[in-house]
C-alpha cells in the first residue's frame, strides 16, 4: 500500500470529529446555493458529515467551535500562481512594463534562486493565501536554477497543511532558439519529461480528498517548443494528470504565435492536442467568440487573474462571455511579482469589479433598458470556490456538502470594515475592503486559528524571506 493511502486509512480509523455551530450565516455553495442562518457543520475524519442549522446537528464532538458573529464559507481555490515571485515584488525596473519586458527584466534575477529560495517563497505565498481564505492552491513553477526542484515547493506546502496542485512547469526554448527567456533558465526537453514522470510517480495522489496532485505545465507558447507541448500532453494523459499553461495573455503573444507558428494562440493549442477537460489556461484575455466556443466545446478551463492583467496592462478577460458559453472559470492571484499580492478575497473582489467595468464599457452606447446585468458578489465567490474546483477537476472541494472535504473559512463580522454592511453579510465580504480570515480549516484541521497561522511563525518567516529577496536583488 502506498504511504499516502496508508496515512489516509490511519487518519480515518482515528474517527476524529469536529462540530462547527452558530455561524451567523453558513454559505454552502451547494446545488441550491443555501445560505443557512445559525448554521453549522459536523465533520468526521476530515470530511463533511452533516450540514444544517445548529439545532439539527449533533451536540457533541472531539472539538466544538462556536462561530457566533462569523460568516462561514467554503475554502477558496486559487487556480494560478507563481509562489517564487514573492521574492521579487515591486522591482523598480519592472514596475511599469508590459508582460514581455517585465519577464526580460526578471528572468536574470530569478536565475539566481536556490532550493531554499523556492522553499521560503512557497511558505510566504501560502501564508498570505491562507490568511486571505485560500485552502487549495495551484502553483506554476517553471524554472529550476541552481539545483531547485518542485520537491522544494512540495515540502514547504506539506508543512503548511494546505491542499496543493503543484504544476511542473518548464521552459526549453531560449533566446538562441527564438524563444523569450535567456538560455540560462531553460532546460533540455529530455530532462523536463524525465523529471515530470518522476514527480508524478512520487507525489501524485488522485484519490478523493487528495492533498497533493501534480500537473504538467510547459510555461507558454513563447518559451517551449511544440514538440515539448505534445510530449507533455502524451505523458499527462498516460498518467491521468492535468495540463496547464499560459495562453492568450497579451497581444504581444498573439503576434509572436502568428509570426512563429502561423496560428493564433488558441488554434496553436488545438494543433498540439492541448484541448480537453484535462486542460486549463491562465489568463486567456485575447480571444474571439469562435475561440470561446471552442473552449466550451472542448471543455477547457480558464484561470482568471484580474489584478495581474490590470497591473501589466494586458487587458480585460471576457469572463461573462465565457460563463455564458459554459466555460469553467476559476480565479487565480497569479505571481506575486505581477499582482503583487496573494490575497484570494481581494482577487475575487477585483474579478467582480472588473467584470462590471467591462459590462459598463460595452454598454456605454446602450439605452438603460438594454444595459447588461452587473456581476454579483455571489457570482464572484462562486468562481473562487465551485469554479476553481471545476477548473482543477475536483469534485471533493468547492462547496460544503456531505461527503466533501471539510475545507472552510470563517470571518468575524464584528469588524470596523463591515460596520453598517451586515444587511447582506455574504455580499459584504466582497463589497467591503477584503479582510483576513479568522479561521481556516483544511481537511478538518485548522491552519488559521483566531487570525493566527497555526504552522508558521510570521515574524521569522518575514525575516527569512526578506534576506532571500535582498540577496536576489543585490547587484553583482
Amino acid at each position: 500500500m502506498h504511504n499516502r493511502q496508508f496515512e489516509r486509512l490511519v487518519y480515518r480509523m482515528i474517527n476524529k470529529t469536529l462540530l462547527i455551530q452558530h455561524a451567523d450565516v453558513l454559505v454552502t455553495m451547494d446545488g441550491h446555493r443555501r445560505e443557512i442562518r445559525d448554521g453549522g457543520l459536523f465533520v468526521r475524519n476530515g470530511f463533511v458529515d452533516q450540514v444544517g442549522s445548529s439545532d439539527q446537528l449533533p451536540q457533541n464532538a472531539d472539538e466544538i467551535l462556536d462561530l457566533s458573529g462569523h460568516i462561514v464559507l467554503p475554502g477558496l481555490i486559487n487556480t494560478h500562481h507563481h509562489f517564487y515571485q514573492t521574492l521579487t515584488r515591486a522591482v523598480p525596473a519592472a514596475q511599469n512594463s508590459n508582460l514581455f519586458n517585465w519577464l526580460k527584466t526578471l528572468y536574470p534575477i530569478w536565475a539566481r534562486m536556490t532550493p531554499q529560495d523556492i522553499y521560503i517563497s512557497t511558505k510566504t505565498a501560502l501564508a498570505e493565501l491562507a490568511l486571505s481564505g485560500c485552502t487549495t492552491a495551484s502553483d506554476h513553477l517553471y524554472l529550476f536554477p541552481n539545483g531547485s526542484s518542485l520537491d522544494d515547493e512540495i515540502a514547504a506546502a506539506q508543512e503548511m497543511g494546505m491542499r496543493l496542485h503543484a504544476s511542473r512547469g518548464s521552459m526549453s526554448l531560449g533566446e538562441s532558439q527564438g524563444g523569450l527567456p535567456p538560455d540560462s533558465v531553460v532546460d533540455s526537453e529530455e530532462f523536463i519529461l524525465r523529471d515530470s514522470q518522476r514527480l508524478i510517480e512520487r507525489y501524485h495522489d488522485p484519490e478523493h480528498g487528495s492533498m497533493l496532485q501534480i500537473v504538467l505545465a510547459p510555461c507558454s507558447p513563447f518559451s517551449v517548443s511544440g514538440e515539448l507541448m505534445r510530449q507533455s500532453a502524451k505523458l499527462a494523459r498516460e498518467y491521468h494528470v492535468q495540463l496547464h499553461t499560459h495562453l492568450a495573455e497579451t497581444q504581444d503573444e498573439e503576434v509572436f504565435c502568428m509570426e512563429k507558428f502561423g496560428y493564433r494562440p488558441a488554434a496553436y493549442m488545438q494543433s498540439l492536442d492541448w484541448v480537453g477537460d484535462d486542460v486549463w489556461f491562465a489568463h486567456s484575455v485575447h480571444v474571439n467568440s469562435d475561440e470561446i466556443d471552442m473552449y466550451a466545446r472542448e471543455k477547457c478551463g480558464v484561470a482568471h487573474c484580474p489584478n495581474s492583467n490590470m497591473r501589466l496592462g494586458s487587458g480585460i478577460a471576457p469572463i461573462q462571455d465565457y460563463l455564458d458559453a459554459g466555460v469553467a472559470i476559476g480565479i487565480g492571484v497569479d505571481g506575486s511579482a505581477s499582482n503583487d499580492s496573494s490575497h484570494m478575497l481581494a482577487e475575487a473582489r477585483q474579478a467582480m469589479l472588473l467584470a462590471r467595468l467591462r459590462a459598463g464599457l460595452a454598454g456605454a452606447s446602450l439605452s438603460e433598458s438594454d444595459l447588461p446585468e452587473l456581476f454579483t458578489a455571489r457570482r464572484a465567490l462562486e468562481l473562487a470556490t465551485l469554479g476553481g474546483a471545476r477548473v482543477l477537476g475536483r469534485e471533493d472541494i468547492g462547496s460544503l456538502e456531505v461527503g466533501k472535504c471539510a475545507d472552510f473559512i470563517a470571518i468575524n463580522l464584528n469588524k470596523l470594515g463591515y460596520a453598517g454592511a451586515l444587511h447582506d453579510p455574504l455580499a459584504a465580504v466582497l463589497f467591503c475592503q477584503p479582510q483576513q480570515v479568522d479561521w481556516s480549516f483544511v481537511q478538518g484541521e485548522a491552519i488559521v486559528r483566531k487570525s493566527q497561522l497555526v504552522h508558521v511563525n510570521i515574524e521569522e518567516l518575514v525575516t527569512q524571506h526578506k534576506q532571500a529577496a535582498q540577496r536576489l536583488l543585490k547587484k553583482e
